[in-house]
């Protein structure tokens, strides 16, 4: 979702007005009285109105800047259908504004929203890696009742002041029986974080690193929609999978049926920031590569893994470590470099990676996955296709095909954006 810089359309109000408001039932607009109609009743607010569609974000919007010189605030938008299961609607646009001036700052529609929304319990195609996504359908139909996800990367270009408040403009048709019925509504006015991502060291030793399956497209970290004690969250959102990568751009030689061809295996994880380990796991078995393991138990799922608090509410989480290797305990202040464990392939890993982000809570489920930065790094390159956990160890073989990037050479204080080659 790209900056823009164009205002509403003069005559579109995002809020239906007029003697009469609209109502929705079942599908069909229904008028009701309109002013002094009653007597003793107090007049709903101007521009109060029944909408078909409600919404809801899942977190507090956080922007941070990335490799690409741009600010980003990625973060999904719950919209609920209002109507009667037999009554679809058209989502033609998401526009996002800001919410102090009403300016378009981003927006969603077409394919590109086909391919940013999809129904809440199907994923979105392509997410797992298992076959090439096939194209989205447009339009975007969202039956009546059904609740959706619009995955929202707003990306401000450099300079671009973040907007205190977000609001979201949602504009379609309700198709009845008698032909589509168009609507318009702004809704879910939600202030963004006015406080500075944690800048952190490296969570791994210097050399080339393959940073895979980080924000913001359809990776299984950001769009990973997790049904978790009642509640959807999205615990990974910003997670990054760190694989250790050779002179030659290889991630593994010889046999990747082999724990000990992959280059990231056994490499010492290091604290990014000084803390205190508030929980370690142990005893999990690595998994052989390089095929998928079975879902593990919800405790497992990470593996053997640190977790380090480095400020009230901030946790760093160190993944799918090797059993055994583990050099802290709970309790334990450490500091800034100090290594903590190996790499190893325990938890949901197929091909052994560093799993590594920032959470809100010293567990991984439930959690949120709030941005981070690093430093200082090197970007040498980018990976076009998309080689991940799942399907790395199943390449012809494991020369990664690194091509130069426009943001190659050194950044400060950025995140990494997915399948980007960097030096520590």
């Amino acid at each position: 979702m790209a900056d823009r810089e164009t205002r509403n359309r003069t005559g579109r109000s995002p809020l239906r007005r007029g003697p009469a408001a609209a109502v929705f039932a079942a599908g069909v607009l229904l008028a009701s009285a309109g002013p002094g109609a009653g007597t003793g009743v107090a007049a709903p607010a101007p521009g109060t109105q029944f909408t078909p569609l409600t919404a809801a974000v899942m977190t507090e919007p956080a922007p941070f800047e990335a490799t690409d010189g741009r600010t980003h605030v990625s973060y999904e938008l719950l919209v609920t259908s209002a109507l009667s299961a037999s009554t679809p609607l058209r989502l033609d646009r998401v526009e996002v504004l800001d919410g102090r001036g009403r300016r378009v700052v981003g927006s969603l529609g077409g394919q590109e929203l086909a391919e940013a929304a999809n129904a809440v319990g199907d994923p979105l195609p392509g997410a797992d890696g298992s076959t090439p996504a096939p194209p989205a359908p447009t339009p975007t139909v969202i039956q009546g009742s059904q609740q959706w996800v619009v995955w929202i990367d707003l990306a401000l270009d450099r300079g671009r002041p973040v907007p205190e408040v977000l609001e979201h403009h949602l504009s379609g048709a309700v198709l009845t029986p008698s032909g589509p019925s168009a609507f318009e509504e702004t809704v879910q006015a939600t202030p963004t974080a006015r406080s500075a991502p944690l800048d952190l060291g490296a969570p791994v030793l210097p050399g080339a690193w393959y940073a895979s399956e980080s924000c913001c497209g359809n990776t299984h970290h950001r769009r990973g929609l997790a049904p978790v004690n009642g509640r959807f969250l999205v615990p990974q959102r910003l997670a990054i999978d760190w694989y250790r990568v050779g002179d030659q751009g290889q991630a593994w030689e010889g046999d990747p049926a082999r724990l000990t061809s992959y280059l990231s295996f056994r490499q010492p994880v290091v604290a990014a920031a000084g803390g205190r380990v508030v929980e370690v796991q142990d005893g999990v078995p690595d998994n052989p590569p390089p095929l998928s393991p079975p879902v593990p138990p919800i405790a497992d799922t990470v593996g053997n893994h640190v977790t380090l608090e480095v400020a009230p509410g901030r946790y760093l989480l160190y993944g799918h470590l090797e059993a055994g290797t583990l050099g802290v305990r709970e309790g334990d202040c450490v500091e800034a470099g100090q290594a903590l464990g190996l790499i190893g392939n325990s938890g949901n890993s197929t091909t052994p990676h560093l799993h590594f982000q920032v959470m809100t809570t010293a567990e991984f489920f439930p959690t949120d996955s709030p941005p981070f930065t690093f430093r200082s790094f090197r970007v040498l390159g980018h990976v076009e296709p998309r080689i991940w956990d799942d399907n790395l160890g199943r390449q012809p073989t494991g020369v990664l095909p690194v091509t130069p990037s426009p943001f190659d050479g050194p950044h400060r204080d950025r995140y990494p954006l997915d399948r980007e080659v960097l030096e520590f």
